[in-house]
């Protein structure tokens, strides 16, 4: 019998996140640092509309696009956070989710052999997502030395007759790196210069622990050549609610639509009702969620530095990519041998590409005790290591 799986799709590998985790859920004691998902409830207003919505039968389909009331809170929160005016008929769509809007996104806009620079490491969708839409993946290899930021040399070095789309994923999973108005506006220029759309996935907008976040489709003459990704996954606590939206041109977004139509129908109508309740009145539960994010940033920074590990400040986001590299292991082997010997679960570098070799990824949306009790057996595990190396 002949195989009927596509070569496209068999040529594609599995999430290198979720290898780790299968055998997490198997070992008693175990502690996982390495799912990218709050650890916070739901706040209760948005599960209470939710359950409400149910109440009243509200079980049929929105219209594709979205609920109309849900793509004006919006345009209005768009607007308010990022300064940005989208015409909530015509410019935003309602997703599954961000990674939905992401692979509509490239299918919409890519012809076989366009290219897409995506700076790396980053999330692991956008690779896979480009070879299913049929396009070519260009990876741009970021430095720690840049503090894991996009520069306009390294961009325009990278750029084809065939450089059709870059993607913007910051703040930045999984290095926590963000990129300030000053590091946007040079890269912009570039974009312009050379006729480019822009994907940018600011799923961790909310993230971030400095300045306010700034979207590149704020920038000059930006707006009409960027789709801005984003969902209530990372700042609303919503992961399993499964709701992200995407905000562009209008001629885009209707392609994505079209798209989404045929594939989806419409995003789940319960979770569209509980987010219009996160929309008009979540930013007070955003601002305590990430303040305690951000105590737990600094702890993990700190500890991770007391105890020897070169850890690059992140500013975004509620990862940290700390240098495993001083240990003489892959990467892989590293989290595998912390697993096994101490019962903690990170995410090898390389599964965000080849440029997080070297690295590994430590989720900090976890409470502060789990936090406490994991690191230290990190501690004992690294310590171990050092003593081995010099006996």
């Amino acid at each position: 019998m002949r195989s009927f799986i596509s070569d496209k799709c068999r040529d594609i590998k599995p999430s290198g996140i979720r290898k780790f985790f299968d055998v997490v859920n198997d070992m008693p004691d175990a502690i996982s640092l390495g799912v990218g998902e709050p650890d916070f409830d739901t706040p209760w207003f948005i599960r209470d509309e939710g359950i409400y919505s149910l109440e009243k039968g509200r079980t049929f389909y929105t219209s594709n696009a979205g609920l109309k009331e849900l793509r004006e809170e919006i345009a209005a929160y768009l607007n308010r956070r990022l300064g940005l005016d989208y015409d909530p008929i015509h410019q935003i769509l309602v997703t599954v989710g961000g990674s939905e809007g992401i692979d509509v996104a490239l299918r919409a806009m890519l012809n076989p052999g366009d290219e897409v620079l995506i700076p790396e490491p980053c999330y692991v969708s956008y690779l896979p997502c480009t070879q299913l839409a049929d396009g070519k993946a260009v990876p741009l290899p970021l430095k720690e030395e840049n503090e894991f930021r996009l520069t306009a040399e390294q961009l325009e070095a990278a750029i084809t007759p065939k450089t059709k789309i870059l993607v913007m994923p910051f703040p930045n999973n999984p290095t926590g790196a963000i990129m300030t108005r000053e590091d946007l506006e040079p890269v912009a220029e570039v974009v312009k210069k050379y006729d480019l759309f822009v994907i940018s996935d600011e799923i961790y907008s909310e993230l971030t622990y400095t300045d306010a976040h700034v979207s590149i489709a704020s920038l000059p003459g930006m707006q009409e050549r960027t789709l801005v990704i984003n969902g209530f996954s990372k700042a609303y606590a919503m992961t399993g609610w499964r709701l992200g939206y995407a905000a562009g041109p209008e001629d885009l977004i209707g392609e994505m639509t079209k798209i989404h139509q045929f594939a989806i129908m419409c995003a789940p109508t319960t979770s569209q009702y509980a987010a219009v309740q996160a929309m008009k009145n979540g930013d007070g539960e955003v601002a305590k969620m990430r303040e305690s994010y951000n105590q737990r940033r600094r702890f993990v920074v700190h500890t991770l530095r007391e105890m020897g590990m070169h850890c690059f400040e992140p500013l975004g986001a509620f990862y940290v990519f700390p240098s495993i590299q001083p240990y003489g292991m892959s990467s892989e082997e590293f989290a595998g041998r912390l697993l096994e010997e101490e019962k903690v679960a990170v995410v090898p570098g390389n599964a965000f590409g080849d440029s997080g070799e070297g690295f590994i990824r430590i989720s900090y949306a976890y409470s502060l005790r789990d936090l406490k009790k994991a690191l230290e057996r990190v501690r004992n595990f690294v310590e171990r290591l050092e003593r081995q190396s010099h006996d």
